[in-house]
């Protein structure tokens, strides 16, 4: 399984998931709504494999860049907008955590509606 197909599975596994391609990678949505998740690969050239998350805000953003830099990162362009970058690419990747993160990012953009009615 490839990297992509792990966070593909993850990603659709969130309720009302949905992919489609914007800006040449996989985003993940929620069905007629928010973005939750987009799948980065040597983006611009940058040479890192990661998924893209949201965040509460800058005060998280800044917390996981300063606690763990060698995994979190600010992502061009979207980092302003809360966004978090998680590294895929250095070979112990912690998938949990990648699903924590992901499910976490649904939460962020799911409607106060649509996570009571799935419980988060």
């Amino acid at each position: 399984m490839t990297v992509l197909d792990r966070v593909r599975a993850l990603c659709l596994a969130q309720p009302r998931a949905v992919e489609k391609v914007s800006h040449g990678m996989p985003v993940f949505f929620i069905e007629k709504g928010r973005t939750f998740a987009w799948y980065s690969e040597n983006h611009h050239g940058n040479g890192i494999t990661a998924v893209l998350v949201k965040t509460g805000g800058a005060d998280e953003q800044a917390m996981l860049v300063e606690a763990e830099p060698a995994l979190f990162y600010r992502p061009p362009y979207m980092a302003p907008s809360g966004w978090i970058g998680m590294r895929l690419d250095t070979g112990d990747t912690d998938w949990e955590r990648v699903e924590g993160r992901i499910e976490q990012s649904w939460a962020y953009a799911a409607t106060p509606r649509l996570r009571e009615q799935f419980g988060r």
